[in-house]
């Protein structure tokens, strides 16, 4: 039909080129254009290959002094899929043709000629499937009289009579037959040749054995008519020319002449039997089966091709590895090796005939480069036993020898394995804040190759910084992004034109649902109207536009709102009433009614700003509007009653363009970005006097864009430094900056907080969007230091004391969100001594104010002080409860530790004092099973008391080493093991199975600096020690004997004062320097649980190849 119908048909208009794909489809393409060009292929292949747009070009150049277009018929199309194995080469090929058909000035008209069966190919290419979508023929089985007409009409046009009964038993064989016309064709050949004088009968339909099988008596007696020699050659050749399918039916092949060694005389003789019978076609370039038909219809040929498909296979390979062995110049590189070869060289003597002698050279050729490496390999072994064998005679000497040949391979392969991982793990941390998915499943990965110190510190600090998913879609930059109210659907701005809708359900996995196109300049500005059912965007090509999207995956066409004379620069809905305002480059806000979305009225022009207006935000209550302007100012607005909406007071302050304000939660507060590298936070009680609060100034560049979270206590700018900033503005008048947002490759311009403020949504010049998981696991404390963090009995509340006096009660029932739900304020100087009472109602408070507190945490809500006193002798530091929570140890800078009776919390009683430290006491910890009491101090030891009768301690024993202060010490669950740190930079582990002889069991040393802080694990089987070297180091402790560093937490962290386990024995909170506290995970396989709850896309192929090569691909998430 193409090309004995469509060619012939647009030849005289048009230039027509023909192609089939064959396995290099672009090549042939190039081929095809060469040859009409009178150009070289090599040339137009690599610039196909380079830049696919490139062939639209040639076909204009092709038709640039003639008239018409260039017609490229490519028939057999699904040979791109069945016989391409280049995924690139099939890539390019298809952007080429799609380009090629749809540029603006394009001349050219693509003709795909394929079957029905490989649509499900097509459709895994959107471009394709766009391209196909309003441009199908679907050629059908003909009709009565169309079949009647292909019958007897090329006869009678040759001078041949058909008889009417062979027409009327066509028609009927042939009607309601898929793919029947090959065979129809086939069998009026056979016809013809049984033809009584000019007359074509019955009788000779009859004898070809009909449409069903005269292709396969044709192809049977062509085939019994050979020797049995030539039989098995064209066995190969059938064989050789079939394409095995994959869910699909088997095509045929086209294969070179080198292949089947067609100089060869029997192939020649075969070749030409097969020809001649019609049943192959023949040329200068290849050989291929004249139609699948015969594929279909001759039942030997199905049998070869079902005995041993696999083997077929393995073939297949053979010689697709020998075109690629041939193509390189023989290269040793190419040749088989290993197991490949020896499954191909079993196959091969199993089939030896099958082999051409091209394959036979590359086989010959692989068995001789292994011998070689092997006869190599075993020179070396001789060597090495040779060697042995002169170093000594005895064969347990030899056998020894060789062990340790082979520990010592596995040593290198392990060292090698490691050195990789290592590697691999610090990639990891550096792309963490650029490609975050990446970045943690290589960090898995290279945990799992090689478990060691740095690949555990890499798993367990992979979402230490907040984790990020990437979201792309848009091929420009993107300008902001709005939130329907549930949080489930996004949409996005972008300078390519559009605007977009994703759904955000899983926000780690987001989802592209549909374009909003219609805009044809950038589109600056995005907002959902209250109910979620509406869209608005701004564009600057001068119009605003309000979109259906009640169905997000289905929305409707845009609708212009009134009529705007320069760029619209923002759009905003109220979110009390169905009111639209937008913002012009004409210095003016509007405001529509748009109750009925489809006819929006305008009901306000509002005029004040002397040059742009960039941005705008209603407060939360919908009665107040603010702009924002080129004019340094932002303007606020009564609009309650849009028909009367009037102006308000006016922001000053910024000495540049403002770019966008925000109203916080409760509407009192007013966040301003600007031109002039600042985010101000007004207060705006009073609309009519806005007045200045705080200031944030860490960006030291432009500030796009200001976002409150929903509890009103953190502010979040973007800026042109390409970073999003966290602020913590619980006091406005003094913003204080939490840890930065950085991933985006270039300027951050838009954020907005999830409705559960637990996601920040960042847009980007980079042409991405990003969703943070927030909070991270930093819990923001006060700007000076945090010195203490306890957790209670159950591990649901957190205990953090600081330098600032205020005590500090936080749910971290989630530790992915913990929430600050109490506060003990008061003190008059720092308070870093903190203990729950085992039951968790109780915590005692010390502080160096010199006072002691019993507070009451029943509701964390609402803590109460119970008990109060005061010590002037002593700044009170460390506190412990012993485990029957009766007794309270206390102590600080008095040289003395003293036991309180606390059983009436509101009115303890002290039991007894014990002396001996001879220098201020730093720590505290009672055995668990609260007989003995474990003290460190600063006079360089660690003291062992004996605190049975509560009322008469005795000194037990003194734990000596140590050459500075003690600043940390505990127990393990057990009893067994003590644990102490030290300003000499070492943690120690002692045996105290016997508290009167301690033993010292192990020395912990790698910190740099003072071990300020010690603690075990639930199970006891890990130590956690913090320092002032910024970080924490997790030790394993399971044999005191053998104890190993098994993972070093540093992650961007100030000086480190304290670290205490959750009963949970996988969670570490960490006091910090900077005032904040910090949570870790210290399971690798918790970590790597979330890892693959949370990562998307999963890693490829190529990337594990690139980052990992030499080890086999194996994803660390399913």
């Amino acid at each position: 039909m193409l090309r004995a119908g469509l060619l012939p048909a647009v030849a005289e208009t048009s230039v027509t080129l023909l192609m089939t794909p064959g396995s290099r489809p672009l090549q042939e393409c190039a081929v095809q254009f060469g040859a009409a060009l009178g150009l070289a292929p090599g040339g137009l292949l690599e610039e196909f290959t380079a830049h696919p747009r490139n062939l639209g070009l040639a076909a204009r150049q092709l038709v640039a002094d003639r008239g018409g277009d260039v017609v490229l018929v490519v028939d057999q199309f699904e040979e791109a899929f069945t016989l391409c194995q280049d995924t690139d080469e099939r890539t390019a090929f298809l952007s080429a043709l799609v380009t090629a058909t749809t540029e603006p000035e394009s001349r050219t008209r693509v003709v795909l000629g394929i079957r029905t069966d490989f649509y499900t190919h097509c459709a895994r290419h959107p471009e394709l499937v766009e391209a196909m979508q309003d441009a199908q023929i679907l050629v059908g089985p003909m009709s009565t009289e169309e079949l009647r007409q292909a019958i007897s009409r090329p006869a009678i046009d040759a001078g041949y009579r058909v008889e009417n009964a062979l027409v009327s038993r066509l028609v009927a064989d042939a009607t309601g037959q898929p793919g029947v016309l090959p065979l129809l064709s086939h069998a009026l050949l056979e016809t013809w040749r049984r033809r009584h004088g000019n007359t074509l009968t019955l009788t000779g339909y009859e004898s070809t054995g009909g449409i069903e099988r005269s292709v396969a008596q044709t192809s049977e007696h062509t085939f019994t008519a050979l020797t049995e020699h030539q039989q098995r050659l064209a066995n190969q050749i059938f064989l050789r020319m079939t394409a095995l399918g994959e869910g699909t039916e088997d095509t045929k092949r086209r294969i070179t002449r080198d292949e089947v060694d067609a100089d060869d005389p029997d192939v020649a003789v075969v070749l030409d039997r097969l020809a001649s019978s019609r049943l192959v076609t023949l040329d200068d370039n290849g050989i291929e089966i004249a139609h699948e038909a015969l594929i279909r219809g001759w039942p030997r040929l199905r049998e070869w091709l079902a005995e041993d498909r696999e083997g077929l296979r393995v073939h297949r390979q053979l010689t697709e590895a020998t075109d690629a062995w041939e193509s390189v110049g023989r290269d040793d590189g190419w040749l088989y090796r290993g197991a490949r070869l020896a499954i191909a060289r079993e196959w091969a003597g199993e089939h030896d005939t099958a082999l051409s002698q091209r394959e036979r050279r590359f086989l010959d050729a692989s068995v001789a480069i292994e011998n070689h490496e092997q006869s190599v390999a075993r020179r070396r072994t001789r060597r090495l036993r040779q060697l042995v064998a002169l170093l000594a005679v005895l064969l347990v000497l030899a056998t020894a020898a060789m062990a340790y040949a082979v520990r010592a391979e596995q040593t290198a392969t392990s060292q090698r394995n490691s050195a990789l991982a290592q590697k691999v793990a610090g990639q990891a941390i550096e792309m963490r804040t650029t490609n975050p998915a990446l970045a943690a499943q290589l960090a898995l990965a290279a945990y799992r190759v090689d478990p060691s110190v740095d690949t555990r510190g890499s798993v367990l600090g992979m979402f230490e910084s907040p984790y990020s998913t990437r979201v792309r879609g848009h091929g420009h930059r993107v300008n902001a992004t709005a939130l329907r109210g549930d949080g489930r659907v996004m949409v996005t701005g972008s300078w390519d034109h559009t605007a977009k809708l994703w759904d955000i359900g899983d926000a780690h996995r987001p989802k592209e649902l549909a374009t909003l196109s219609g805009h044809t300049e950038n589109v600056n500005s995005v907002s959902f109207s209250a109910d979620g059912a509406t869209v608005a965007t701004a564009g600057w090509d001068k119009t605003a536009r309000l979109w259906n999207v009640a169905d997000p995956a289905k929305p409707g066409p845009g609708v212009l709102v009134g009529e705007h004379p320069s760029r619209v620069n923002a759009v905003a809905f109220s979110p009390k009433a169905a009111v639209l305002a937008t913002a012009d480059g004409d210095g003016t806000v509007r405001l529509f009614d748009v109750r009925d979305p489809a006819k929006p009225v305008l009901a306000a022009t509002l005029t004040g700003h002397t040059g742009n207006v960039n941005g705008l935000a209603y407060a939360p209550d919908g009665r107040t509007l603010v702009s924002t302007g080129a004019d340094k100012t932002a303007r606020l607005w009564d609009v309650a009653d849009p028909l009367k909406a009037k102006p308000l007071g006016v922001v000053n302050g910024h000495t540049a363009g403002v770019h966008s304000a925000t109203f916080s939660p409760d509407g009192r507060t007013l966040a301003t970005a600007s031109i002039d590298q600042t985010g101000r936070l007004w207060n705006v009680a009073d609309p009519m006097a806005p007045s200045p609060l705080g200031t944030t100034a860490a960006h030291k560049t432009i500030v796009r864009s200001v976002a409150f979270s929903p509890d009103g206590t953190t502010l979040a700018t973007t800026g042109f430094d390409r970073a999003a900033r966290l602020w913590d503005v619980t006091d406005p008048a003094k913003p204080r900056e939490k840890p930065a947002l950085v991933g985006h490759t270039a300027a951050v311009v838009w954020a907005v907080f999830s409705p559960d403020g637990r996601t920040l949504v960042t847009a980007s010049d980079d042409q991405t969007v990003r969703m943070w998981d927030l909070p991270g696991p930093a819990i923001s404390g006060p700007a000076r230091s945090a010195c203490r963090a306890v957790f209670s009995s159950d591990g649901k509340l957190l205990a953090t004391g600081s330098q600032d006096g205020v005590v500090r009660l936080v749910d971290v029932s989630d530790t992915r969100n913990p929430r600050e739900v109490g506060k003990v304020a008061g003190f008059g100087q720092g308070v870093c001594g903190l203990a729950f009472s085992p039951d968790g109602r109780t915590l005692a408070a010390g502080s160096w104010d010199h006072t002691m507190r019993l507070i009451d945490v029943t509701d964390p809500r609402k803590p109460v002080d119970a008990g109060v006193f005061y010590r002037p002798e002593d700044e009170i530091d460390p506190v412990a409860f012993s485990p029957d929570g009766r007794t309270l140890a206390t102590a600080g800078s008095g040289h003395t530790v003293k036991l309180w009776d606390v059983a009436d919390i509101r009115r303890p009683v002290e039991l007894a004092t014990l002396t001996g430290h001879e220098d201020d006491v730093h720590s505290l910890a009672f055995g668990p099973d609260g007989r003995t009491l474990l003290s460190g101090g600063w006079d360089h030891t660690a003291r062992l008391w004996d605190v049975s009768m509560a009322k008469a301690p005795k000194p037990l024993s003194v734990l000596k080493g140590h050459s500075d202060t003690v600043f940390s010490v505990a127990y393990s669950p057990d009893g067994k093991l003590a644990a102490t740190g030290s300003a000499d930079r070492t943690g120690r582990l002692w045996d105290v199975t016997d508290p009167a002889v301690p033993r010292e069991a192990a020395l912990l040393a790698g910190h740099t600096d003072n071990v300020i802080s010690v603690a075990f694990s639930g199970n006891g089987k890990t130590l956690a020690t913090g320092s002032y070297d910024r970080s924490v180091r997790l030790w394993d402790v399971s044999d005191p004997g053998s104890v190993r560093e098994s993972a070093n937490l540093t992650d961007d962290v100030d000086r480190v004062n304290a670290v205490a386990f959750a009963p949970d024995g996988h969670t570490l909170a960490g006091s910090v320097a900077d005032g904040s506290v910090r949570l870790w995970e210290t399971s690798p396989e918790r970590a790597a649980e979330r890892i693959c709850a949370t990562v998307y896309p999963r890693i490829t192929a190529e990337e594990w190849e690139q980052h990992l090569p030499g080890l086999d691909y194996r994803p660390p998430c399913p």
